[in-house]
C-alpha cells in the first residue's frame, strides 16, 4: 500500500507531465473546485476557482509549444492524514532562456487536502526569483501578452467593444486595412473596430493568430503573425480571411498597452487586388 507521500508525489509528477504535454484535462484532474493559485503573471490577488484556473493554461501551452521545458528537478513532500504540502524546483523555459540563465528555476509550492478519499490540490504558488539585473521576468511578460491576446480573441467573439479597447493606448497609431493611411488615437481605432463588428450583423465572429510570435525587451514588446478572421452567418455560411499583423506594446502604469499596429493584405501583382484568401 502506498503512503500518503508516495500518492502525492505521483499526483504532482503526473500533473507536471500533463503540463508539459498540454493535457488540460489531466492538469485539472486533481484540483479542488475552490483552488487558489498565486501565479507568475497577474492578477496580484491570485486566480480563484477551478474555472479561472482552467483559463490560465491555454496561453501557457501555446508559449510552451515554442519548445519550452517544464520538468521537475527536485520535489519534497510532507503529508499528514488529511493535509499535506509540497515544494519543488522546475526547469521552465525555452532552450534560449535556460542557456542565458542556466541556474534559473521555477519555484512551486502546493497545498493539498484529502477529499472524498483522495488528495486534491487546494493551493498553488508559482514564482521565479527576481533577477537583480532585470526589473521584470521575460517569461512572465510573454505570458501576460499571450493572455492579453486571448482576452482580445474572447472579446471579438463576444462583440465586446469596450473589452477590445481596454489595452489600447490613448495615443495609439494604427495602420489598418482600410483607408486612411493611419488611424491616430484610441477613439479612431474604436470606430474602425465598431464598424467591423457591426458589419458582422447577427453573425458569429472569431479572430485568432495561430502562428503568433512574441519578443519582449524590458518595457517594449513586439508580436507578429497571421490574422485569421471568420464570420459565420445565422445560416451557417462562413467567410474566412487572412492578413498580416504586427503589434507594438509598451508597459505603462504597470500594464501592457498597444501603441502601434500594422495590418495588411498581400496583393496579387497580376491584378493589383488585395488577397484575403491566402493561407500562408
Amino acid at each position: 500500500m502506498t503512503t500518503n507521500e508516495e500518492q502525492i508525489r505521483e499526483l504532482i509528477e503526473r500533473w507536471a507531465r500533463a503540463v508539459h504535454q498540454g493535457d488540460l484535462a489531466t492538469v485539472l484532474a486533481d484540483h479542488a473546485e475552490d483552488i487558489v493559485m498565486f501565479d507568475v503573471p497577474p492578477p496580484q490577488q491570485g486566480v480563484r476557482g477551478l474555472d479561472a484556473y482552467r483559463q490560465t493554461w491555454p496561453p501557457f501551452f501555446r508559449w510552451q509549444a515554442q519548445g519550452a521545458s517544464f520538468d521537475i528537478e527536485s520535489l519534497e513532500v510532507t503529508a499528514g492524514d488529511d493535509v499535506a504540502f509540497a515544494y519543488a524546483l522546475l526547469r521552465c523555459g525555452t532552450a534560449e532562456d535556460l542557456a542565458e540563465a542556466p541556474d534559473r528555476r521555477l519555484r512551486l509550492t502546493l497545498g493539498l487536502r484529502r477529499h472524498d478519499g483522495r488528495w486534491v490540490v487546494t493551493h498553488e504558488h508559482h514564482s521565479f526569483a527576481l533577477d537583480p539585473a532585470s526589473d521584470r521576468d521575460s517569461v512572465a511578460d510573454e505570458r501576460e501578452l499571450h493572455e492579453l491576446h486571448e482576452r482580445w480573441f474572447a472579446a471579438t467573439a463576444a462583440k465586446d467593444l469596450d473589452a477590445l479597447m481596454e489595452p489600447i493606448a490613448a495615443d495609439v497609431v494604427s495602420y489598418e486595412h482600410e483607408a486612411p493611411l493611419r488611424y491616430v488615437g484610441e477613439p479612431a481605432v474604436r470606430e474602425i473596430c465598431r464598424a467591423r463588428l457591426d458589419a458582422a450583423g447577427d453573425g458569429a465572429v472569431s479572430w485568432e493568430v495561430p502562428d503568433q510570435t512574441l519578443v519582449v525587451d524590458g518595457d517594449l514588446a513586439v508580436s507578429w503573425g497571421l490574422n485569421r478572421v471568420r464570420v459565420t452567418t445565422p445560416g451557417d455560411a462562413t467567410v474566412e480571411s487572412w492578413s498580416r499583423g504586427t503589434r507594438i506594446f509598451a508597459r505603462r502604469d504597470g500594464g501592457w498597452q498597444l501603441v502601434h499596429q500594422h495590418l495588411s493584405y498581400p496583393f496579387d501583382p497580376a491584378t493589383g487586388a488585395a488577397r484575403t484568401d491566402l493561407l500562408s
